[in-house]
């Protein structure tokens, strides 16, 4: 039997990915979410390291296709962030300006879109919307790394310390040259 999948995209830009088998005499197709088609398996969330949860900025540099999150940003910084949170094994999404919260596994087109050209208004109700999808994920969760801008954490910040979590910037005040010298830095450790 063969698989072949194909990313289908929704009217919110979202990808989902359609699965179809050929059986021989019949083909089939069935449609999964990307949100929803993988499920961890209990050795799966044994071995996650829940206690931290990291949330890395969206980058303007990206690919020019439909891709996983993970590998749709190619920017040098964005590439050192990942390396460093996959090092570290932490459990980790994307704050993307244009959809919110991202699973690293989520196939998503190249878009245009970012927080700084955004009112308070708009920022607060984009913080609203990621909170909201972020939520249902931090019932393990102790502490909360940012690798990301002022904007993105702004409205984030406060919730997340409501919620009895610890909030580390490690970054906060770097210059983006600086930024990637401590990310070298912390992967040089390791």
């Amino acid at each position: 039997m063969k698989a072949l999948f194909v990313y289908v995209p929704d009217e919110n830009g979202r990808y989902s990915s359609v699965a179809t088998q050929d059986t021989g005499s019949m083909v089939t197709a069935e449609k999964h979410t990307a949100r929803s088609s993988h499920r961890e398996t209990a050795s799966e969330r044994a071995d996650l390291p829940r206690a931290k949860l990291c949330l890395v900025s969206c980058v303007a540099t990206k690919l020019t296709q439909v891709a996983l999150a993970k590998d749709l940003y190619i920017s040098d910084w964005f590439k050192k962030a990942r390396r460093v949170v996959e090092t570290e094994g932490w459990r980790w999404f994307v704050l993307s300006a244009k959809h919110g919260l991202l699973d690293p596994e989520e196939p998503i087109a190249p878009y245009e879109k970012t927080l700084d050209t955004m009112s308070a208004a708009e920022r607060r109700w984009w913080a609203s919307e990621v909170w909201t999808a972020l939520e249902p994920h931090l019932a393990e969760v102790r502490s909360v790394v940012f690798f990301a801008g002022r904007k993105y954490r702004e409205h984030l910040e406060s919730r997340l310390r409501g919620h009895g979590l610890d909030v580390q910037v490690p970054m906060e005040g770097l210059d983006r040259g600086n930024q990637l010298a401590w990310f070298k830095r912390r992967l040089d450790r390791q």
